[in-house]
């Protein structure tokens, strides 16, 4: 495949991931997973407050441009990168950034921003998949069961929403679900540089290459978008925070816990969802939904736990 990785890193790459989750979670990893969970579960509902009056085309150009001007402000950050990497995070700034910014948005206008929250919520599911294939080691069954049962969390979550037939279509969610598939493939390709570099310095080179690639279709956006401060300062945040701290956050969680433990955070997603929907919608919160939030804990916490380490005679 094109976005397959230099054969001699696979190995490199498998033993860094059989090592990253021989540690549990420490007390920073649970506050970097509850951050970016905040952030990242606030972010469907700034996509939508912002795309009601700009163009989706906008989206990816306003939330990498404010990400990386915040990224900007980090010393370490601008410290500068080898030329042979600058091939990977071309590819990454596409498949990282540019692409899924689109999408997402994109997805928007026709699925509710809770929706997209609890479909977010089975990136762990996608990651997990595309980990395997791509490192070709099949991660544990214990493993395979904890994502499993957190996923089951999240569609217990979407269920009554889907069901409803009014906040969600085909196009949408089969939009959803590709954005899924760029962050996983994207998550693979960046574990080499991880090693390389800071996750300040990586994230601000990524987001600079996705602003550069999203600003043709940015300045078309801007020309079709009526300026509103609410949607201006719902980008703003969605891409200091959102876009900005959060994934070097993330970024900093996957090189100390593995690429699928990293996925946690997206297991909260649906509930900070959820709840905003609540409280700025008016959205129903069906007992059937606190439960799917009571397993998703459950399965984020299961994988959490640190493989076994095999053992020879």
């Amino acid at each position: 495949m094109p976005l397959a990785i230099d054969a001699r890193l696979v190995p490199v790459m498998k033993s860094a991931n059989t090592a990253d989750t021989q540690a549990s979670f420490t007390s920073l990893d649970w506050l970097l997973s509850i951050g970016m969970a905040l952030t990242w579960g606030s972010s469907f509902l700034l996509i939508k407050i912002a795309i009601r009056d700009f163009d989706s085309a906008l989206i990816p150009l306003g939330r990498t441009a404010f990400g990386a001007a915040a990224l900007l402000l980090i010393p370490g950050a601008r410290k500068k990168v080898a030329r042979e990497h600058w091939p990977r995070l071309l590819i990454l700034g596409f498949v990282w950034m540019a692409f899924p910014f689109f999408l997402y948005p994109l997805a928007e206008e026709t699925v509710s921003s809770a929706i997209t929250g609890m479909m977010n919520g089975g990136l762990p599911v996608v990651v997990t998949l595309v980990t395997a294939i791509w490192v070709q080691a099949m991660p544990s069954p214990r493993r395979i069961v904890a994502v499993l049962v957190g996923f089951s969390g999240i569609a217990l979550i979407a269920i009554p929403s889907i069901s409803d037939g009014s906040t969600a279509d085909a196009r949408g969610i089969v939009l959803l679900l590709v954005a899924l598939l760029s962050y996983a493939v994207a998550i693979n390709i960046a574990r080499p540089l991880q090693s390389t570099y800071s996750p300040a310095t990586l994230m601000l080179h990524v987001e600079l290459v996705a602003c550069v690639i999203s600003l043709p279709l940015g300045i078309w956006g801007a020309t079709h978008s009526t300026f509103s401060w609410p949607a201006l300062s719902a980008l703003a945040l969605l891409g200091v925070l959102g876009t900005g701290f959060a994934f070097v956050l993330f970024a900093l969680l996957s090189k100390r816990t593995g690429a699928v433990r990293s996925m946690i955070p997206t297991y909260f997603t649906p509930i900070v969802g959820t709840v905003l929907g609540k409280v700025f919608n008016n959205e129903p919160i069906l007992w059937i939904s606190v439960i799917g939030m009571l397993i998703v804990i459950a399965g984020a916490w299961l994988t959490s736990l640190p493989e076994k380490q095999k053992t020879t005679d």
